[in-house]
């Protein structure tokens, strides 16, 4: 492709017909008469010639090259994976949306590949955020106008077969257990307990067991097992992470389980903990997410609860946006369409 310019006191139609306009035109009016991107046939030509400007810029595509509208629709659907489609185009961009509510996947670094080449541009949401059905994930556009036939295959090779590096996880329907150790009172329990199972079903989980517990090492360990019979995921509230001598922790290498990670590089929500026991995660509620607050533990449940199993670097990764302010509660669950996202109060 090559750009052309054009000036009015030489212009003939056969210099436009075929070349791709590279800024709108306008009618005397001002209304936009012929837009930026299309590719001029012989009718736009002869209206273009009636329309005032003084200079036109066109781009000249070439055998191998592909106008936007086939190449940002080819890219769309490339990088759609699992739980995301391609929609009809809108402004000269290509949207991708979701196909039901999940966390969003970004294969960042096949993002980055696609961004590297000449032509293609995508853009998405931040990777791990909580979306709805419907929601505008990502989008592809061309720039400018065209790109090369050749730079199509290579996106193709880049995302690879089956194509997709922006996929959304669906959440599965899963029972929670509980263990809540009795020191939280009657009270607490029960705002505990309401908050915690509004949260699950949001998600289309539900809470089973709730297995309340005196702070001895023998009697948390029973309340696991019966917590954990017939459950996917179990919680724990109560515990006092920063002591490594709380009796939770002994419960936990009686039982045999295995800590993933003590505590997440994010606030509020930093004493969360992560263990594993005969394949079911057991998450260690922090204080301050016990009842309706926002909190990391949001972020972690919603990827467990698509499936996903949490390993040492990935909560190390929560890092990154981990300062969980106003402004990053868009990464949260909107539990209530009124409320705070991720809280439930």
């Amino acid at each position: 492709m090559h750009a052309v310019r054009v000036t009015r006191a030489s212009a003939q139609s056969t210099d436009l017909s075929g070349r791709v306009l590279c800024h709108e035109l306008r009618s005397d009016d001002g209304r936009v008469a012929i837009a930026k991107g299309r590719v001029l046939d012989d009718a736009d030509s002869r209206r273009a010639l009636e329309l005032p400007w003084t200079e036109l810029h066109l781009l000249a595509l070439d055998s191998d090259d592909v106008h936007e509208d086939a190449a940002g629709h080819a890219i769309a659907r490339l990088v759609a994976g699992d739980g995301v489609s391609a929609r009809p185009p809108s402004g000269g961009h290509w949207p991708i949306a979701a196909e039901r509510r999940g966390v969003l996947s970004i294969d960042t670094a096949r993002l980055d590949r696609i961004n590297e080449l000449d032509g293609p541009c995508v853009y998405s949401l931040y990777d791990g955020q909580v979306v709805e059905a419907g929601d505008v994930v990502a989008r592809a556009k061309i720039i400018p106008f065209a790109v090369r036939r050749g730079v199509l295959g290579e996106v193709e090779s880049i995302v690879g077969s089956p194509p997709g590096a922006i996929r959304v996880r669906g959440f599965g329907a899963y029972r929670v257990g509980a263990v809540v150790h009795e020191s939280m009172g009657e009270r607490a329990l029960a705002r505990f307990r309401d908050a915690v199972t509004e949260k699950i079903a949001w998600f289309g989980s539900a809470l089973g067991a709730l297995e309340v517990t005196r702070p001895d090492a023998n009697s948390i360990a029973d309340a696991f097992s019966a917590a954990a019979r017939g459950a996917d995921i179990v919680l724990v509230a109560g515990t006092k992470a920063m002591d490594l001598l709380d009796p939770t922790f002994a419960a936990l290498d009686t039982v045999g389980a295995r800590m993933v990670g003590h505590g997440v590089p994010a606030h509020p929500g930093s004493l969360l903990w992560l263990a594993e026991w005969n394949g079911i995660p057991v998450v260690g509620m922090p204080t301050c997410g016990l009842f309706a607050q926002a909190t990391v533990f949001d972020l972690v449940i919603a990827r467990l609860l698509t499936g996903e199993r949490l390993g040492r670097k990935d909560l190390a990764q929560l890092g990154h946006g981990g300062f969980l302010t106003r402004d990053m509660a868009f990464r949260l669950p909107a539990y209530r369409a009124a409320g705070v996202r991720g809280a439930v109060e």
